[in-house]
């Protein structure tokens, strides 16, 4: 499920979670839901699991200065979390889908934990280490983010995976199967090259500052948040 109003960007991020998934498009089911919603015929039995990618909308936003658009987006996620959580089934949420979630979950969602766009060191949590989505992996990683908002705290019902100096809630878990992370497993230089030049004048950083932040990501390697997403799809496919 993606929420880019950006066909480039869209595009890009779609093969980038077919990439790092190890996913051929014939085993995926690509939803635009920001341009046609989540259908009300939607049958989730159908599917092994959900991904969700970023978006340029911040939940944060008063109400009365978000888009139509929006607005239809976060009505429809709160339908379908009200399916998704009491089952339990397969969902991953980054960035956009890891603020909708830990919303939906209760927990405040604001600017105070934002971070520059760029490659972060993230530390996994004693309970990350048990998840089989990160069992293995070395006490901290890298990953690229980039975000004006987050969670502030971890939502009552989930289980903290995943944290960090500037912003502390990266990973978290809610049940045995819904998971979400504030940075991108999808990322990689490329990706957020285009994303840089894209998203420039949307308030992540200032447009002035758009080369220097492509000369820091160029060449940052993220295997183990690109792993996270490998494994994700290898838990659930079938």
């Amino acid at each position: 499920m993606q929420l880019r109003p950006e066909d480039d960007i869209s595009e890009n991020e779609y093969a980038a979670f077919l990439k790092y998934g190890c996913l051929d498009s014939k085993d995926a089911h690509r939803l635009r839901i920001e341009k046609n919603g989540i259908p009300d015929d939607l049958v989730l039995d159908k599917y092994s699991g959900i991904i969700v990618g970023g978006s340029p909308f911040d939940i944060s936003t008063p109400e009365q200065d978000k888009s139509t658009i929006q607005k239809n987006i976060e009505q429809d996620f709160k339908r379908l979390f009200d399916v998704i959580i009491p089952n339990d089934i397969p969902f991953l949420g980054a960035c956009s889908g890891n603020g909708l979630l830990g919303s939906y979950l209760g927990t405040s969602i604001s600017t105070r934990y934002g971070e520059a766009v760029g490659c972060v060191k993230l530390d996994i949590t004693e309970a990350g280490k048990a998840d089989p989505l990160l069992s293995g992996f070395p006490d901290n990683i890298t990953a690229l983010s980039g975000h004006k908002e987050a969670c502030d705290t971890v939502p009552e019902s989930a289980v903290l995976l995943m944290t960090g100096n500037a912003c502390p809630v990266q990973m978290f878990r809610v049940g045995s199967n819904v998971y979400a992370t504030q940075f991108h497993p999808e990322g990689d230089s490329d990706v957020f090259t285009l994303r840089i030049h894209a998203y420039k004048h949307h308030g992540y950083f200032e447009p002035h500052e758009a080369d220097s932040l492509i000369g820091a990501v160029c060449g940052q390697e993220t295997p183990y948040a690109q792993e996270i997403l490998r494994r994700f799809v290898n838990c659930y496919k079938t």
